[in-house]
């Protein structure tokens, strides 16, 4: 017997599967860019919107709809520090294990090079379509921020 979950997690809607357990993927990407120029792009709705989702809205009691293909998804940012990181948690009133992402910010102190550290916990299995995804949406926030 196969039980089908709500999909909310970003990997879950934009791969349009459903699985079962909750996976949790870690990845280092290199992008060319300061944290101070990265950071508006992972806290604020409107930088995530031009890259990340089709649209990110947040409400007075900030809570973030992240919307892809129309249907909306709640998260509430649990935690951050500013130029440093930000994870966002998805509302889900049937799951004590609610799916999450963050993004870190990391400088390289050998190579000065800059790094995103994300961290999907989500109930997709196959890691290398999260990295594959993941790839995907930070070319789209390279082109952007010219890195």
């Amino acid at each position: 017997m196969v039980i089908s979950l709500p999909k909310f997690g970003i990997l879950e809607k934009i791969l349009n599967i459903d699985v079962m357990s909750k996976t949790n993927f870690v990845g280092e990407f290199e992008i060319n860019a300061s944290q101070k120029m990265l950071y508006p792009y992972i806290y604020t709705a409107g930088g995530l919107a031009q890259w990340f989702a089709d649209d990110v809205t947040v409400n007075e009691d900030k809570i973030f709809n992240f919307i892809w293909e129309g249907e909306d998804h709640y998260a509430r940012m649990v935690s951050h520090r500013t130029n440093a990181f930000v994870k966002f948690e998805f509302i889900r009133d049937d799951d004590d294990d609610p799916p999450y992402f963050e993004i870190r910010i990391e400088k390289s102190e050998l190579t000065q090079a800059t790094f995103l550290q994300i961290t999907d916990y989500s109930e997709i299995e196959d890691e290398e379509e999260i990295r594959d995804l993941w790839e995907g949406l930070l070319d789209s926030l390279r082109e952007i921020v010219g890195g």
